[in-house]
C-alpha cells in the first residue's frame, strides 16, 4: 500500500519540474522582433586590390561552420539582439558587392579566373569582461583555380571594441557597430591582404596555359657583331598589385 501511494506523488512532482523547467527555459529563450533585430551592412564597399593583369572572381558558396544552433542570436540577455539574415547570407551579399563595385565579380563559374568558397567560424561578439563588446568576424576563403584544380587556404578575420551600454537601444547601437567594423575589417584583410596576393601569384595561369614564373627568352646569337658594340643586359619589370 505504501508504494501505490508513493507512486502518484512522484508522478505529480516529475510533472510539476518538468513544466516549471519548460516555463524558465521559454522565459529565457528570447524570439526576435522588431525591435530587437539588427541589420549589419557595409558603410561602402571594401575596394579590392589590383592584380597584374584583370582578374574576375566568383563567389561559390558561404558556408557556416560556427556551430551555433541560433546562429542569428548575437546578444542573449535583455530580451536578445538577432539580425535580421544569417551571418553566411550577410557576408555573400558584402563580398560580392565589394567585387562588384571593383569590376571583379564573374556572372558564372565558367567566367571567373578564381573561385571562392568561404567557412564562417565567427560573426558576432565574442567573450568580453562585462564592461565591453568585442566584436569578432573570423572566416577562411578557399581560392581555387579551375583550370588546374589547384587551391589555398587564406584566413582573415576582423576585432573591434565597443562601450558597454544601459539602455537597450544604445546596447543595439553599440553591437551593431562594433560588427559592423569587425566585419568590414575581416574583408578589407581579405581583398586587400597579402595572403590573397600571394595565393594569386601562385595559382594564376597566363594566357598560354603554363604555370609557373615567366622566364627571359634567350638573346639570338650574332653572326658578327661589330667589335665595338657590347651585348645589353635584357631587364624585365615585374608589375606588383597594390
Amino acid at each position: 500500500m505504501y508504494s501505490r501511494r508513493i507512486v502518484p506523488v512522484q508522478w505529480c512532482v516529475l510533472t510539476i519540474w518538468v513544466f516549471l523547467s519548460a516555463s524558465v527555459q521559454a522565459a529565457e529563450d528570447p524570439k526576435p522582433t522588431p525591435e530587437n533585430t539588427i541589420t549589419i551592412q557595409l558603410a561602402e564597399p571594401v575596394k579590392p586590390q589590383t592584380f597584374a593583369r584583370p582578374l574576375k572572381f566568383f563567389l561559390v558558396d558561404v558556408i557556416d561552420r560556427s556551430g551555433s544552433a541560433q546562429p542569428m542570436l548575437i546578444f542573449r540577455p535583455r530580451g536578445g539582439i538577432f539580425l535580421d539574415r544569417t551571418p553566411a547570407q550577410i557576408t555573400r551579399t558584402a563580398l560580392e558587392t565589394c567585387l562588384k563595385a571593383a569590376n571583379m565579380l564573374a556572372p558564372d563559374r565558367e567566367s571567373a579566373d578564381f573561385l571562392l568558397t568561404i567557412y564562417l567560424f565567427n560573426f558576432g561578439l565574442s567573450d568580453s569582461s562585462g564592461m565591453d563588446f568585442f566584436g569578432k568576424v573570423e572566416f577562411a576563403a578557399t581560392l581555387k583555380n579551375p583550370k588546374t584544380a589547384k587551391s589555398q587556404q587564406i584566413p582573415a578575420a576582423g576585432t573591434s571594441i565597443a562601450g558597454i551600454a544601459v539602455r537597450k537601444k544604445n546596447i543595439q547601437k553599440n553591437v551593431q557597430d562594433d560588427i559592423e567594423r569587425a566585419f568590414t575589417d575581416a574583408l578589407r584583410n581579405l581583398l586587400r591582404g597579402v595572403k590573397l596576393r600571394d595565393a594569386v601569384a601562385a595559382l594564376d595561369v597566363p594566357a598560354d596555359g603554363r604555370g609557373g614564373a615567366p622566364t627571359q627568352a634567350p638573346a639570338p646569337t650574332p653572326t658578327a657583331p661589330p667589335v665595338s658594340e657590347k651585348p645589353s643586359a635584357t631587364r624585365i619589370n615585374h608589375a606588383v598589385g597594390n
